[in-house]
């Protein structure tokens, strides 16, 4: 069995969308009701104007007006208390002022005072309050209620035959205000809805753009006219490599290198776009610039790129054209170049040979395996599949890699270490693309060595970046280090300092640290030896704010 309390909670929420609050409408409706009765019983009882309130009837003119006040105060407790619902306090405000006001009427001398007109405004308030369309109920309840009171009038006092016409035009004008509320009602339930779907569909449009910008791998920051940075994406923050803030900050100490690509854009818009780094280990960025506003401009739109992506779509193209070229060569390659290792072989069983031409045989056959070599690397570079990144964790991954290079190499724990601070960083990567970087790097590093083996010191180190906040992955050795003139080329397709190397595991190296969003660099060590890092982008993540 609902109790009224329920029924009343029902009420509220079955309302029409953007409709205003019953309560609220009933709260003014009982302001004015509370200000119309103590009028009534100021008037009379301190003999103020006008003179014909309870000229008729005194006694009961005061006795109506004192119980008016007492059940509009009685109708403020019940709204406060919620004892009834929202319909029923209406129809008891409605049905008391027809009461009211009648007799009040009746007291100060009929239809001809005008008392009646008030009446509208408590039937037009009622019509707006509750949902039903019971307006007509109201406007036929005064109407009987004026006509009755004419009638008493006509049997029990001489009164003028004007009277019937003025109680009929108010009856009138009741039953019009009843259907003129009624259509106001529905239009304005009708704008009211539309109003809040439209805010709906609003608030629904900004949601979806707060959850695309917050998703979006390009960084996003808008910046004022004075340079303060109004609003930024999570995709922001991990390209600049920065902590997260809820300051408002000036892009300059937000960014300085960013703040004076854009000071160079204001001079001159055509500024060509230039990478940069926001810390020393940072990532390398691209920053394109939007003007805000019309004529004046009141802000700036600054969008962030990691150059990483554009150059992994440029390797897609360029491993793409490779692929077309080394699948149309490698057969005419490969077709005579087996004919000469093969005739340097049947060549080489010759037993009419004297050391010199087993010599040359011997130079035909490495240089067979060497361009056997390169085309097995280039197809190998080619035929390479889509990156499948995945989350690891970075100690187990480089422990394993380190033990079985130990094993396939006879290395031991003092000549390859692994160290990774702190022991839970975690990278997102291809882990098989990962590991063929990582494996050239290492047999790079030996095949550069020309000392003892056994006097290597290898040394893998991983975590993250104090500068960028990013992780990384460092290989350094004590080898003889690179100069600086070699340093400029060692990424280069073919290009080695070794007779026997084919000049494409530094190349294929720093194409599929590329294709993962890491980047490959190589770091001069002061203490001697070499030192090659791959910096990944964070794995850090944030609410977007504004």
């Amino acid at each position: 069995m609902p109790t009224r309390q329920s029924t009343n909670n029902s009420s509220e929420n079955l309302r029409p969308p953007g409709q205003a609050h019953p309560k609220d409408l009933l709260r003014l409706f009982f302001i004015y009701r509370l200000l119309l009765s103590s009028t009534f019983t100021i008037l009379f009882f301190f003999n103020l104007p006008p003179a014909m309130l309870g000229s008729h009837n005194p006694t009961l003119y005061a006795l109506t007006a004192a119980c008016y006040s007492l059940l509009v105060l009685s109708s403020g407790v019940i709204l406060a208390l919620k004892s009834l619902s929202y319909e029923h306090q209406t129809d008891f405000a409605v049905f008391t002022d027809i009461a009211a006001i009648t007799l009040l009427m009746h007291a100060s001398g009929g239809a001809e005072t005008g008392l009646g007109m008030l009446l509208l405004v408590s039937i037009a308030a009622g019509s707006l309050t509750i949902r039903q369309h019971i307006t007509l109920l109201y406007a036929a309840t005064a109407t009987i209620a004026i006509l009755a009171e004419q009638l008493f009038i006509q049997f029990y006092h001489q009164i003028p035959a004007t009277a019937y016409t003025q109680a009929g035009l108010l009856g009138a004008a009741f039953f019009a205000m009843a259907l003129l509320a009624d259509v106001l009602y529905k239009r304005l339930i009708e704008s009211e809805r539309l109003a809040s779907q439209r805010e709906l569909d609003l608030a629904n449009m900004a949601q979806l753009n707060e959850y695309i910008i917050q998703h979006m791998q390009t960084g996003i920051i808008i910046t004022d006219s004075a340079g303060r940075v109004r609003l930024k994406n999570e995709a922001a923050w991990n390209l600049l490599g920065i902590a997260d803030t809820q300051q408002e900050l000036s892009l300059a100490k937000l960014c300085l290198a960013l703040a004076e690509q854009l000071k160079a854009w204001k001079r001159s818009l055509s500024h060509e776009r230039q990478i940069f780094r926001s810390t020393a280990g940072g990532r390398d960025l691209q920053a394109n610039f939007i003007p805000l506003g019309g004529k004046e401009t009141i802000g700036t739109l600054i969008f962030l790129e990691d150059y990483a992506l554009a150059t992994e779509q440029l390797q897609q193209m360029k491993l793409a054209s490779l692929g077309r070229l080394t699948a149309s060569i490698a057969h005419e390659i490969r077709n005579p170049l087996g004919a000469i290792s093969h005739a340097g072989q049947l060549l080489e069983e010759s037993p009419s040979l004297d050391s010199g031409d087993k010599r040359l045989t011997e130079i035909i056959r490495n240089n067979s395996a060497r361009v056997n070599g390169i085309i097995e690397n280039v197809l190998q570079l080619s035929r390479r599949n889509r990156t499948q990144a995945e989350e690891i964790e970075l100690l187990p991954f480089l422990e394993e890699l380190a033990e079985e290079t130990r094993h396939d190499k006879g290395l031991t724990l003092e000549n390859l270490a692994v160290q990774v601070d702190p022991e839970e960083t975690r990278i997102r990567v291809d882990p098989s693309q990962l590991h063929q970087v990582l494996v050239s790097l290492l047999e790079n590093a030996m095949d550069h060595f020309h000392q003892d083996i056994s006097q290597l010191q290898l040394c893998i180190n991983g975590g993250m970046t104090a500068e960028s906040g990013g992780p990384y992955i460092s290989i350094t050795d004590n080898g003889p280090g690179i100069d600086a003139d070699t340093v400029r080329q060692i990424f280069e397709p073919f290009f080695t300092t070794r007779s026997s190397g084919t000049g494409l595991g530094l190349y294929i190296a720093k194409e599929l640290s590329e294709s993962n969003r890491a980047r490959l660099e190589y770091i001069p060590n002061p203490d001697g030896g070499s030192c090659f890092r791959m910096s990944f982008p964070g794995l850090r993540k944030k609410v977007f704010n504004a």
